[in-house]
């Protein structure tokens, strides 16, 4: 068996080959040998809607596709407003308070700034 090399992006070493590529079954990272690998920057991360407009602390935001929330028996509307967002780098980059469903955790590709 050869050696497989680990995952650029996560370190994992349950790569395996799929023809040409290597794939990461952990974190679903392709890459090709000998691809440069990206160095993440110490610098604080840039959050884009989906459109790509940079979004800050305070924005406004829509949000542009019908989400379903767990535990709610209706989900939040395309073309919902939010006001006041706070931007935190997890796994949602948006957190807020939405009228009649309360704190929410958004991804940044569900809104766009309003």
């Amino acid at each position: 068996m050869t050696d497989m090399p680990n995952c650029p992006q996560c370190g994992s070493n349950f790569s395996y080959s799929d023809g040409t590529i290597f794939v990461c079954p952990k974190c679903g990272h392709e890459w090709v040998e000998g691809e440069a690998v990206a160095v993440p920057e110490d610098g604080p991360r840039i959050h884009k809607d989906a459109v790509g407009n940079v979004l800050q602390d305070g924005d406004s935001i829509t949000v542009i596709k019908d989400l379903k929330v767990k535990g709610a028996s209706s989900p939040v509307k395309a073309g919902t407003k939010v006001r006041n967002i706070r931007l935190v780098d997890e796994d949602h980059d948006i957190d807020c308070k939405i009228d009649g469903f309360g704190a929410m955790k958004l991804k940044s590709e569900f809104v766009r700034k309003a």
